[in-house]
């Protein structure tokens, strides 16, 4: 039996969690595992409502879950960086969910930005590093308003928490055991305190992992090749900051973020999965936006959680439904509307042999 937690959070969040947990009530069925859920209402309405975030003791209480299973944090109505630093940021550093793990795939019939590239060329996965970086908030400002404004912004990058990033980016890459090829990227050439860490680090673990090929490139240099040669890559890990803007990238080339999912990973604790588009507040209640980012991460969640069979029931089903073309458009305002497309999920979960 596992405890689960739901997030529904702002926006689209609950429209897309919706169709999520129709698919994971079918996915249970059908590999024979049970769950419970508990909901929670933390986002933008409550914070409007309350002036709170987090109640006490809510951290303490998530703790105690299997799993967290998060729609999307960010209201119009709420100043930018509340929401997303008091809960996001707040459950990733206070579960200590040191990875965040986003696996880059094509299926088959989506469409890609990049000219002759198909599934065969894009399936690989980042691991980035998810507590550290600019992501602390250490910094401030002097003088604020003024003239002469400064504004400080610190990047911390600890012993403890790159090795133990790089040590499961190994251990990642060797038990997808796919092309067993594991990329540092990193900005060493400039950012020569913080980023010489990764780097040394990454080549003493390396000692550890003979039978894994390691290579090494510049931030500015896997964007180009994430666009030139997707090919080349089974694993990178990456840095926080720089992992967060190589992600969307690599999004884009699947496909875009209607099939985007993530995984906010503490291995010996709870862990969060989620879509990663956002709470879009532009199409919140207009059954329009594609589910399949929030399908996908319950498919992780449960991969995560040691069901196998449950989530390769999902990846099938979302197969099934691309490649044989009842999907034709992940845009929002597509063809099929949000409820539609995660009927279509359960169906053919259900249907599997």
């Amino acid at each position: 039996m596992f405890d689960i937690a739901v997030l529904p959070g702002d926006g689209v969040g609950p429209e897309v969690l919706n169709e999520g947990l129709k698919v994971l009530k079918a996915a249970s069925e059908k590999a024979g595992f049970q769950y419970k859920l508990k909901h929670y209402d933390f986002g933008g309405e409550r914070y409007l409502k309350t002036k709170e975030t987090l109640p006490p003791g809510a951290l303490d209480e998530l703790k105690q879950f299997d799993a967290i299973y998060l729609g999307a944090i960010g209201h119009p109505g709420v100043k930018p960086g509340i929401l997303e630093k008091e809960i996001l940021l707040a459950i990733r550093f206070g579960l200590d969910q040191y990875i965040n793990l986003r696996p880059v795939k094509l299926y088959p019939n989506v469409w890609t930005p990049l000219k002759d590239k198909g599934p065969e060329h894009i399936d690989f996965v980042v691991v980035r590093e998810n507590t550290e970086d600019l992501y602390v908030g250490i910094g401030g400002f002097f003088k604020k308003g003024t003239k002469d404004e400064i504004a400080m912004q610190e990047m911390i990058a600890t012993r403890k928490g790159v090795e133990r990033c790089i040590r499961y980016a190994f251990e990642f890459t060797k038990k997808r055991a796919k092309r067993n090829h594991l990329y540092m990227c990193d900005k060493a050439n400039v950012l020569t305190y913080a980023h010489d860490l990764w780097t040394r680090v990454f080549a003493e673990v390396g000692k550890e992992y003979p039978g894994i090929k390691q290579d090494h490139a510049y931030v500015d240099a896997i964007t180009m090749w994430f666009v030139k040669n997707p090919e080349w890559f089974d694993v990178i890990v990456v840095s926080n900051m720089f992992g967060d803007i190589i992600t969307d990238l690599g999004a884009m080339i699947q496909g875009g973020l209607g099939i985007a999912a993530s995984g906010n990973i503490n291995p010996e604790g709870v862990s969060m999965f989620e879509p990663i588009h956002g709470s879009a507040p532009k199409y919140a209640g207009k059954n329009v936006i594609n589910p399949l980012a929030a399908i996908s991460a319950v498919a992780m969640m449960l991969e995560y959680l040691g069901e196998v069979k449950g989530a390769a029931l999902i990846e099938n089903a979302i197969i099934k439904a691309l490649s044989e073309k009842h999907i034709k458009n992940l845009s929002a305002g597509g063809e099929l509307s949000t409820s539609q497309i995660g009927d279509m999920i359960t169906k053919f979960v259900k249907e599997s042999k």
